[in-house]
């Protein structure tokens, strides 16, 4: 089965996604700077997802490039990256309208955890359906960025039994570390 159906619906269920995270925002009680002030934790909660959404479809845009064919492990490791992705507006809002509560703050880095693992499942069974010397598998290689990525939620998670802070802060920095574009599948690619 080819990539291109697969590909079209995860471009849509994470279009939708983004669509429900822009329309939970509220309007600020005011039409002064205070009243938008008021409004910043659940901006920068809205910002750091959107931001996260894109970086899975970036990715998982170039990771569909070196699949050859879709299995039905395929399309079921699919379903499961998307599954956590569609928490992803619950904790996001969950997390914006109470920044300073721990659970919150650690349920939106407990969607993060589930969904790079899945991420990570949804590489590995692409890996095995096209065996240990496929492109994707030269291209990924120990996916070091990706197990520093859990341990930092992890650590997040852990640290908003003291600092709700330090979670955000970690969730910010696993962002930037995925912002710039991973370059293991274009090189991959151009080698090819």
């Amino acid at each position: 089965m080819r990539t291109s159906r697969l590909e079209a619906f995860s471009d849509g269920v994470i279009a939708i996604l983004i669509t429900i995270m822009v329309l939970e925002l509220r309007l600020p009680p005011g039409a002064d700077w205070g009243a938008l002030r008021s409004l910043g934790a659940t901006l920068c909660a809205y910002i750091l997802s959107f931001i996260y959404l894109g970086i899975y479809w970036s990715n998982h845009h170039h990771l569909f490039h070196l699949v050859e064919r879709v299995t039905g492990g395929i399309l079921w490791a699919n379903l499961h990256l998307l599954f956590w992705l569609s928490l992803v507006p619950f904790a996001t809002n969950w997390m914006g309208e109470n920044p300073h509560a721990p659970l919150p703050t650690a349920a939106y880095g407990v969607v993060l955890i589930c969904a790079a693992i899945a991420y990570t499942i949804l590489v590995q069974v692409i890996i095995h359906s096209q065996g240990a010397h496929s492109k994707l598998k030269a291209a990924v290689g120990s996916d070091r960025k990706g197990n520093v990525s859990i341990v930092m939620y992890a650590a997040a998670v852990a640290s908003t039994l003291w600092h709700h802070e330090i979670a955000w802060t970690l969730y910010a920095a696993v962002a930037l570390m995925w912002l710039v574009p991973d370059r293991r599948i274009e090189r991959t690619l151009e080698q090819a």
